[in-house]
């Protein structure tokens, strides 16, 4: 399903990350129809229109359920989460950068990652923005570059599969920017943070 859209900068794929329990918001966050289709899909669907490529993570046992439209990419480093999904990427296709999306984002839109793309430096080894809610880089909407492979393989052997704390470590080699919509950042993990989402959405659609 590549769209073959790379520049200069080389091949940018996306990858949605699908693959979390959900505990804390007591259903699966990625079936969540904040915009008339599942929230994996809606992300997918986002970055298709922008990426040369794009995966959705998630376990083993959730790929069966995954609608066969999509391209799948099942975790290889059980237990790690977000950072062992990124691994899978890269171990997938290593030779491209991946811009990594995570399906709690259901304020996110189209205009801010263009943003984050229209400000990546591949001589960095990720570009991210600076979340609003507490200032640090935002690792789950972020463009990883080949580079950062062997960076965490080199966490995980040192039992750190963080993706925040690697980027905390190498400041200096990544593109930190500020967002345009901070919204758009909004991660909603919990029931009470579903229902100011839902009550943004609506706000919107009266504002129209």
């Amino acid at each position: 399903m590549a769209n073959v859209i790379s520049n200069d900068k080389g091949i940018l794929n996306g990858l949605v990350l699908a693959g979390g329990k959900s505990l804390r918001m007591g259903e699966d966050k990625s079936q969540i129809k904040w915009h008339e289709k599942e929230q994996l899909y809606y992300v997918a669907d986002l970055l298709n229109s922008i990426c040369d490529d794009v995966c959705i993570s998630c376990r083993e046992e959730q790929a069966t359920s995954i609608d066969t439209f999509y391209q799948v990419l099942t975790d290889k480093y059980e237990g790690k989460g977000p950072f062992g999904a990124i691994l899978s990427a890269f171990t997938h296709q290593h030779d491209c950068a991946w811009l990594v999306v995570a399906c709690d984002l259901p304020l996110l839109d189209k205009e801010t990652l263009q943003y984050l793309i229209a400000n990546r430096d591949t001589s960095y080894i990720a570009t991210t923005f600076e979340s609003p809610h507490d200032s640090l880089p935002e690792p789950l909407i972020t463009i990883w570059e080949p580079q950062c492979y062997p960076i965490l393989q080199s966490f995980l052997s040192e039992g750190i599969s963080c993706p925040r704390k690697v980027l905390r470590s190498q400041v200096d080699k990544v593109k930190i920017i500020k967002p345009l919509n901070p919204e758009a950042l909004m991660n909603a993990n919990t029931p009470e943070d579903a229902a100011i989402v839902r009550n943004i959405i609506q706000q919107r659609m009266v504002n129209g």
